[in-house]
């Protein structure tokens, strides 16, 4: 890919943009020294414009630019699920989860298991947690992030992964979660304009010049990568090796609407700490809701940006009529058609000045959703690790130099561990079924904690103890049963036994630490009612079109 002096300008400019903007947001007013609710909690000040940009900047990153255009190419517009039922749960969180949080005063998830059930709890979720940040989702996105540079740049993978993990910790590590989010603000606004323009480019091809031409044919020639649903045996997609598997083990059917997608969405939207710290971070309950309803509209948006794209290139491919196309598509050393170049392939195609904003767009995901999950990272283990087993009395500053020297801790072994994905077809569906493997036992031991008083520690030790060798166990002893109807069937196992230990360990009675619900928690505003009737109306017609 050829810069030209218009790009590098654009990119540079935007690369500078960013950390000046980190920098300048980041200095305190003279006298006051940064404490931990400013480092971690952006000073609780955050409008509801930037908590809904920060949860889509933080969502948003080299595995659905990358990982999800992969999956478009494999699966086609089925992959957009995860898409809409997120923003379908974004509300759900915004009206049933965040009143409870914000009531409880906390400022980690860890910190909520605390309170509700006692210290055991927290501090094997967080150990969960800050493997599954490191190990699956910085290392994913650093791995991501570094093959989009490889394919377009011609950047050896190993120096990706270090230039994005430089680039993320030099703006972020100093100023916490206030750099991160009100950077996050123009970091959305590069990654929409710049994948629009990576959308139109795409479906320009195609349709020789013509947009609407382009989607129609793309509609013609790939009917099967434009429904919803899809049955066992209906499709069959690339293994990453030369051979093809069943893309119902991917998306199983009419599962996905009512099975474990929805235990997918709720534990990574509703209790998942670099994505609720934006909402905690808000100004009040009101912003918060609001903010999430813009970030659930901005959901809906993304499968033109990220999706399309790979549906195009699937297209491109199958007509066999660019083989330069072709050419990129295919990985060097096994000689396979990897689906996930697909979009930095169509990167590559791009005019002058639309390739520097496009470039700009996909390192504006890679880097916000860097310094997010190092943010978190560093917040769960600076409150939840350190400040309760190895210096209790830890001084406010003290806690921000921890918190500092673990994001860059996290960022270095994410970067050693990153180049080990390379043997991935569509490394958005690793993630996804990874991060699943702990995903059934944190959903039920929170939607007991919040909903269910009788619910004890014990019950819930169990299910955190349980969740990943019931996860592995069902991976490798049902093999045919895909992994999300897998979730929801470990959710359930786990469901039953921590009704049945805290029935039996309780004697019927609630549990002392039990959350006390009532009906005027969940009062929201006129606006976000008129917000979330629309985000409902529209999924149910996007499905109903492509069912």
């Amino acid at each position: 890919m050829n810069f030209t002096a218009l790009d590098l300008a654009i990119f540079s400019g935007y690369c500078l943009l960013i950390l000046s903007m980190g920098y300048l947001v980041s200095r305190e007013k003279k006298g006051h020294i940064k404490n931990s609710n400013d480092y971690f909690l952006a000073s609780k000040a955050l409008p509801w414009w930037a908590v809904g940009a920060s949860l889509i900047a933080s969502n948003i990153s080299a595995e659905q630019f990358i990982g999800m255009s992969g999956s478009g190419f494999a699966l086609g517009l089925a992959i957009s699920t995860y898409e809409w039922m997120a923003a379908a749960t974004l509300i759900i969180v915004a009206i049933f989860f965040l009143p409870v949080y914000l009531k409880e005063g906390i400022s980690t998830m860890p910190q909520f298991l605390l309170r509700r059930y006692d210290s055991r709890v927290r501090t094997v979720m967080a150990v969960f947690w800050l493997l599954v940040y490191v190990f699956v989702n910085l290392t994913s996105v650093l791995y991501l992030g570094a093959l989009s540079l490889e394919t377009i740049l011609g950047v050896p993978l190993v120096y990706g992964i270090a230039g994005l993990a430089v680039f993320a910790m030099l703006y972020s590590i100093y100023g916490g979660l206030k750099a991160v989010a009100w950077t996050d603000v123009v970091q959305v606004f590069f990654l929409v304009l710049g994948g629009l323009a990576t959308t139109y480019l795409a479906l320009s091809i195609v349709g020789s010049g013509d947009v609407i031409a382009g989607f129609t044919s793309l509609l013609r020639e790939a009917p099967s990568h434009f429904q919803m649903i899809i049955n066992e045996g209906e499709m069959m997609i690339p293994d990453g090796a030369g051979g093809q598997r069943d893309a119902y083990l991917d998306l199983p059917g009419i599962s996905v609407l009512i099975g474990g997608m929805w235990v997918i969405n709720l534990n990574y939207w509703g209790f998942n700490q670099y994505i609720t710290q934006r909402a905690l971070a808000a100004k009040s309950l009101n912003e918060a809701q609001k903010g999430m309803v813009f970030a659930g509209f901005l959901k809906l948006l993304m499968p033109l940006i990220v999706v399309i794209p790979g549906i195009a290139a699937f297209v491109i491919v199958n007509q066999g009529l660019d083989t330069s196309f072709i050419s990129s598509m295919t990985d060097p050393e096994s000689g396979i058609i990897k689906s996930d170049r697909a979009y930095p392939t169509l990167l590559q195609l791009l005019p002058s000045g639309l390739k520097g904003l496009a470039f700009a767009a996909l390192t504006a995901a890679i880097v916000s959703s860097l310094a997010s999950m190092a943010n978190s990272t560093s917040t769960i283990f600076t409150l939840d690790i350190y400040k309760s087993f190895v210096d209790e009395k830890a001084s406010e500053n003290k806690q921000v130099r921890v918190g500092r020297i673990t994001a860059i801790v996290a960022f270095f072994i994410a970067a050693i561990v990153a180049p080990a994905l390379s043997e991935l077809d569509q490394a958005f569906q690793y993630i996804q079924e990874y991060t699943g493997f702990v995903s059934p036992g944190v959903f039920a031991i929170f939607i007991f904690g919040f909903f269910w008083k009788k619910a004890t520690s014990n019950a819930a030790l169990t299910a955190a103890a349980l969740t990943i060798p019931l996860s592995t166990a069902f991976k490798f002893l049902t093999p045919g049963i895909p992994f999300i109807d897998r979730m929801g069937l470990v959710f359930l196992i786990i469901s039953v036994l921590i009704i049945g230990i805290s029935l039996y360990e309780g004697k019927g009675k609630d549990h002392p630490k039990g959350i006390e619900i009532t009906k005027d928690l969940f009062v929201t505003s006129t606006k976000f009612k008129i917000g979330a009737i629309l985000i409902s109306g529209i999924i149910a017609a996007l499905y109903i079109v492509f069912w």
